[in-house]
């Protein structure tokens, strides 16, 4: 059950995700800045945005070599993909139909049974598996482009893979960590989501469900979308309640 407090903050996550109009990466970051400020840390969508924002600025950081390839597919990709997390969040607030796989973390906002470590695993999983294809799908209408795999775009995506790859023991490890420092008794299961959750084949997969739809019309691509986003929302339930 929400309280006051939890409706009081999510009225102006409603305004923050509900005008989201973003050009740029920076745009996306100071976003997500503003929602990590609002959320207090008994919700556990706290735990998935804090990990998209370090995601974020680390990529938006780190090119491999000081440049990426295609640095305006890139930009325009990673503006397009969090586009999708902030109507998600924005649709469920709303009262508004959402996909299984966001609805999994949203439900389960402010269950205190639940470590931020699975917080924030599910809403990757929602992000990644369902919505990481569609983003690259729009991206490549909207730049009038189809990336090949030995082309930049793909070389940039799996330079961005090797960047997470780097940086999720450490974002895991902040996440076990309580707010005076202290790993939780259980480190144990940092190491479970390691092995659970590989996010650079979970991207993978992303790009060729992406080729995938792109070749589908209709009730196929309705229906091929309709399993992932079944697939995705379970998948996102067992984390919350299994690990």
């Amino acid at each position: 059950m929400s309280t006051p407090a939890a409706n009081a903050s999510d009225h102006a996550l409603l305004n923050i995700a509900s005008n989201a109009d973003f050009k740029t990466i920076a745009d996306v970051i100071a976003a997500m800045q503003s929602i990590d400020a609002l959320l207090p840390e008994h919700d556990g969508l706290k735990w998935f945005n804090k990990l998209y924002l370090m995601v974020t600025d680390d990529v938006n950081a780190k090119p491999p070599g000081g440049a990426w390839q295609s640095p305006a597919w890139l930009e325009h990709l990673d503006v397009v993909f969090a586009g999708f997390y902030f109507k998600a969040l924005a649709d469920s607030l709303g009262g508004r139909d959402i996909p299984s796989s966001w609805s999994a973390l949203f439900e389960a906002r402010f269950n205190a049974d639940i470590d931020r470590i699975q917080f924030a695993l599910a809403g990757m999983n929602a992000h990644i598996n369902h919505d990481l294809a569609l983003a690259l799908l729009k991206t490549d209408v909207d730049l009038n482009v189809v990336p090949a795999l030995d082309g930049p775009e793909h070389a940039d995506f799996e330079s961005v893979n090797q960047i997470l790859n780097d940086l999720m023991p450490q974002v895991l490890t902040m996440l076990a960590t309580d707010a005076l420092g202290y790993l939780a008794q259980d480190t144990g299961k940092i190491g479970r989501i390691l092995a659970y959750w590989n996010i650079c084949r979970a991207r993978d997969l992303a790009w060729e469900f992406a080729d995938h739809l792109r070749d589908l019309r209709g009730i196929a691509y309705d229906a091929a979308l309709d399993m992932q986003d079944a697939m995705t929302g379970a998948l996102g339930r067992a984390i919350l309640t299994q690990l």
